[in-house]
């Protein structure tokens, strides 16, 4: 009887934790799986662009100095940009005080990197970010008219042309360029650029630097671009 009475409890008590975990497979069973992230399927290589700057040759027309700059960019994956800026410097600066000139024409190189920071990085918008080196090795004319000696009613000139110059700095880029129409791209950028090494004739600094601007330590510049992106 004892026997009977102990197999009746075990077949209730097996039933009765079936029947609460029959719930719970249910429901196991019923639960959506979680969709699988698909993973970025473009091409590593995305195209290349090529293009030219507008600011250097209005401030050429407008100033006395400029810049003639075209460049080529490769797109990765859509986030990153190699790029490479070539062009020609010119100035040609006469002090109205002093009547000192200062002229040059040369060109100068750029290498670099931009990163698109934006979250959609397949949108026809870009905001860019990066960096570039920049070098050139110029020359430059400064000539002046001298001063006039009160006693022998002289004047005596100085300066020296063919005067070299080699400059290395580095530029910090941010912009934006979107999509005009089919392959035309149009975009901004604003650099501030820090010279890094430099080596100029003993007749001093020159007034400025292709591909860097005026001479100092530190200058702001900004590009607008048209591209052509296959």
């Amino acid at each position: 009887m004892m026997v009977r009475k102990s197999i009746y409890l075990s077949v209730l008590l097996t039933l009765n934790v079936l029947f609460l975990l029959t719930p719970t497979v249910a429901n196991a069973q019923r639960r959506p799986s979680l969709p699988k992230v698909k993973e970025d399927s473009i091409p590593f290589f995305r195209g290349v662009a090529v293009g030219v700057d507008l600011v250097g040759p209005a401030m050429r027309w407008l100033a006395s100095y400029g810049q003639y700059e075209g460049m080529v960019r490769v797109n990765l994956k859509d986030r990153y940009y190699p790029v490479i800026e070539v062009g020609v410097g010119q100035a040609d600066k006469t002090d109205e005080t002093t009547g000192t000139t200062f002229k040059t024409t040369a060109p100068y190189g750029r290498v670099g990197c931009d990163f698109n920071m934006l979250k959609d990085k397949h949108d026809a918008y870009r905001f860019l970010v990066g960096g570039r080196v920049g070098y050139t090795s110029f020359k430059y004319d400064v000539l002046s008219p001298g001063i006039l000696d009160p006693i022998w009613g002289t004047q005596s000139t100085y300066g020296n042309l063919g005067n070299k110059g080699r400059q290395l700095w580095a530029e910090l880029v941010g912009g934006v360029d979107a999509k005009i129409w089919g392959p035309i791209r149009m975009g901004w950028s604003v650099r501030y650029k820090l010279r890094l090494a430099r080596k100029m004739s003993e007749i001093g600094e020159p007034w400025y630097v292709p591909g860097y601007g005026r001479s100092g330590s530190s200058q702001l510049g900004a590009t607008f671009n048209v591209l052509f992106e296959l």
